[in-house]
């Protein structure tokens, strides 16, 4: 899979973690959704016909497949975000900030293929670009610690 594709499966799976948790969309809905979702967010990359003809399907597979992954692991990964970081309740973090981090740590725990570092550059990477000026700091932060601890068994890549 390309590397262009895979980035865009990331930001596919974000916005549907990101519309069942702050939108409080049930999951089934949201994956339900996934085809309109998709179209909107191929509108916003700007993709070109030939493009979206040659990418979507590697998007869409990927980026669901990694949404299904924090779902069908949501109580252990967020315990794990909540165990990183320290002072704040899961709730109490930016929406954008709790769902990059269960989307990484999702890929982290289930992906071993993917070299932990372009996890990690990726989340930091999307932290940057829809979260707050603290975000990227700050998902870096949770997932180096939680990449360190003993708990996580990760491809080193």
């Amino acid at each position: 899979m390309k590397t262009g594709a895979r980035r865009k499966a990331r930001e596919l799976a974000l916005s549907v973690l990101f519309a069942a948790d702050v939108g409080q969309q049930p999951r089934a809905r949201v994956l339900g959704d996934i085809e309109h979702t998709l179209r909107v967010l191929v509108e916003q990359w700007e993709l070109r016909p030939e493009e979206a003809v040659r990418l979507v399907p590697e998007i869409r597979e990927f980026g669901i497949t990694l949404a299904e992954a924090y779902f069908g692991d949501s109580s252990r990964i967020d315990e794990s975000i909540e165990g990183f970081s320290h002072e704040w309740a899961i709730d109490r973090m930016p929406g954008i900030d709790r769902n990059i981090l269960r989307l990484a740590i999702a890929e982290l725990l289930h992906f071993p293929d993917v070299p932990v570092s372009a996890t990690i550059n990726e989340a930091v990477e999307l932290a940057k670009e829809y979260g707050t000026e603290e975000s990227g700091k700050f998902v870096n932060g949770i997932l180096g610690a939680f990449v360190r601890s003993e708990q996580a068994p990760v491809n080193p890549g």
